[in-house]
Formats: structure tokens, sequence, C-alpha cells
């Protein structure tokens, strides 16, 4: 079993055996095929017939003082073949004692590690040189900043000027768009107002033709009439106050209220012109922003398609498609009418400012702007356009708001 075991270990590793003076008296094959040498030509040989001229004679001392005290010596040891070459191997030296506990002589067995030893000093060599490279890139980043920063400060004015500038623009055109809104609003009224204004006339008529009987009950009655008629006309003053109310806070609310808020504004001027609103809406979508704002970009896209329908006047039956649906966590809103669509020469301009296809005396060329604005810097989303079916067709993004219907309430 020994025998075995020996063998085991000869042909496995790297052996050699010395005397106490470091001699050598055996080696295995293994040891003459990873050092060049024969074995003819290492027994008798100091074990020095493959030291590396790189390893430090202190290396050598603490390992003969290791083994003359009787104990095992291991490290890595970095050894010189024949030719000259360069092999590492993993040392361990046990000293062999006889019946009296003296050294007799001393076996090695190792095993080669000279790749793995030339990968780490590979890699030790890449680290030095990312190490000098990044120092080099340090100093040049150093210098470039340094420009950058010189730079900067003569920029920095400049684009002081340029975004003061910007404001300036941005605000003429926002209080130019308010200003077309108001003129909008105004027109509704005026809508609104229209047809309450004739049935009040027709009921004042009434009243005076009681009187004039001295029917009292008839007084009575045509004058709660007309007091209702002026209320609901008094509260449409008041909604399109409130609609247009500015500053107010952002919250949460569903899409449907704002979409709820432009129908009543629009939807007799709609109707006036024979144009159908088909609607499927999702009310459970919240989202965070002022639902007037939104209603005001509904208003501008309801209206714009209404304009379409009055240059394309042989249109049969006209038709508004809007629909509020959820998408991963984003709401979208699309409002799709069957108009003739836009122009694919312009569709891709149609949100920039004062850019319109209307007649002057009937468009400022903002409201489409002012939409993309709030949609993108209110709400945080986005608003496109596209040529879909028969019409065109805008569609809004806009990032939920996870809270549930109950959490608002």
């Amino acid at each position: 079993m020994f025998k075995q075991y020996k063998e085991a270990i000869e042909c496995s590793n790297i052996v050699s055996k010395t005397d106490i003076n470091g001699i050598i008296t055996f080696v295995n094959d293994e040891f003459c095929k990873i050092s060049g040498y024969s074995r003819e030509e290492l027994i008798g040989q100091n074990h020095n017939i493959v030291r590396h001229p790189d390893v430090p004679k202190s290396q050598f001392k603490k390992l003969w003082d290791t083994i003359l005290s009787k104990r095992t010596f291991k490290a890595t040891v970095k050894n010189r073949a024949k030719n000259g070459s360069t092999f590492y191997v993993n040392t361990t030296i046990v000293p062999i004692l006889d019946e009296k506990g003296e050294i007799t002589e001393f076996m090695a067995i190792r095993y080669d590690v000279t790749k793995e030893v030339e990968l780490k000093l590979a890699l030790e060599k890449k680290e030095r040189e990312l190490a000098q490279l990044n120092k080099t890139l340090e100093e040049r980043v150093k210098m470039q900043t340094q420009k950058l920063y010189n730079l900067n400060k003569h920029l920095e004015e400049r684009i002081r000027e340029e975004v003061k500038k910007n404001e300036e623009k941005q605000k003429m055109l926002f209080l130019q768009s308010r200003m077309a809104s108001l003129g909008q609003m105004m027109a509704n009224i005026a809508h609104q107002w229209r047809q309450p204004l004739t049935e009040l006339a027709l009921t004042l008529f009434n009243l005076k033709k009681a009187a004039y009987h001295n029917d009292l009950e008839k007084v009575d009655l045509v004058y709660n009439d007309a007091k209702s008629m002026i209320q609901n006309m008094s509260q449409t003053i008041e909604d399109f106050i409130n609609f247009f109310k500015p500053d107010k806070p952002k919250v949460p609310f569903p899409l449907t209220q704002s979409l709820e808020e432009a129908l009543q504004i629009a939807s007799k001027s709609l109707k006036k012109e024979y144009i159908s609103i088909n609607i499927s809406a999702d009310s459970d979508l919240y989202v965070i922003g002022v639902t007037n704002e939104l209603s005001q970009v509904l208003i501008n896209l309801l209206q714009n398609a209404k304009d379409a329908f009055t240059q394309h006047p042989h249109h049969q039956k006209k038709v508004v498609d809007i629909k509020i649906y959820q998408k991963d966590d984003h709401a979208y809103i699309e409002v799709q009418d069957n108009a003739g669509g836009i122009d694919n020469d312009i569709i891709e301009r149609i949100f920039e400012p004062y850019f319109t296809t209307k007649h002057a005396s009937k468009g400022t060329g903002l409201g489409l702007f002012m939409s993309k604005l709030i949609i993108e810097k209110s709400f945080g989303g986005t608003i496109t356009a596209c040529n879909q079916d028969e019409g065109a067709c805008f569609t809004i993004t806009l990032p939920l708001h996870t809270s549930s219907t109950k959490d608002l309430s």
C-alpha cells in the first residue's frame, strides 16, 4: 500500500530528494520534464541548479532556517529551466528524520502553477498600466475641465441672456394664447346665451301679456320662469370664470372630469355643426395637475375638429371619437375626427407657435403650441398627431397617478 501511495505521489507531482547539504539524491520524471534536465544531470548537483537569479538570498535563508529546525517549508518558488525559461511551483519541503529524530534528508513535493502565476503577473501589469493611464487621463481631464470652466464662464452670461429672451417670448406667447382663449370663451358665452335670451324675450312678452290681463297667477309663474333663466345665464358666467381661474393647485383628478368640463363648454357649438361625439372612457384613471388646463387642451382639439369639418362641408356624417384608456403606467386620450386629416407636408409643424392653416380671422396659430406646452410642462406628458382612417388623430399620453378612486375620495 505504501509503495502504491508513493508511486501515486511521484506520478502526479514534481518530487525530489536532497541530502542534508542540499545535494540532489532523487528526482522523478515530472521534475526532469519541467526543468529540462535529465536525471543524470541533476543527481549529485546542488538544488541551486534550478534557482532563478531573481529570487533573493533572504528567501533561501528562510527556507534553510525552517527545514533545519525540523519544520515544513511551504512557498510558491520561481525557478529557471535548463533552456533559461521560467517556471513557478508550489513547493512543500519536509525534513525526513531517523529513529533518533535527526534529519537524514529532505523531500520536496511540488506542483506546477506557472500558468496561474503568469496570469496573475499579467493582470498586475495591466492594473499598473491602467493606473498610469488613469493618472494621465486625470491630468488631461483636469486640463480640459479648466478649459471648459473658462469657456463656461463666458457661456453662462450668454445663456442667461438667451434664457431671459426665451422667457419673455414664452410669456408673450402665453399671454397671446390666454387672450385667444378669452376670445373663445366670450364666443362660447354668446353661444350659450343666444337661445336663453330668445326665450327670455318671449317670457317677458308673456309676462307683459299676463299683467295686461291682470292674471296674477300667470304673472307669478312667468316671473319664476324668467328668474330661472337669468340664474342659468348667471351660472354660465360663473362656470366660465371658474374655468379660466389662474394659479389653481395641482391635485389628483379623473380624466373624465376634464372631458366633462370641455364638453360642457364645447358641445353646443359642435351640435350646431351637426357633429356627433362618441365617447369610450375609463372613469378610474387619475392624473396629477390642474383639471381646467387639460380641459383647455381638449376644448382646443374639439374646436380644431369643428373647424376642420367647416373646411370640408361635403361630409355627410361628422363624427369625433374620444377614447380614454390605460396602457402600462400611462393614461391615453385619443381625439379622432373624420374631417379629412392633416396635409402630410405640414403635420410635423402643427405644434409650432403661430403656425395655422386657418384664416387669420379664425386662428392665432397658438392653440396647439400652448396645448403641447401644457401637456409637457404641467403634466409631464406628450401630445402627438397623425392621420388615421379618414381624419386626424391626436394622442395625449400622461403619467398615471397611482392612488385608487377610493383613496382620493
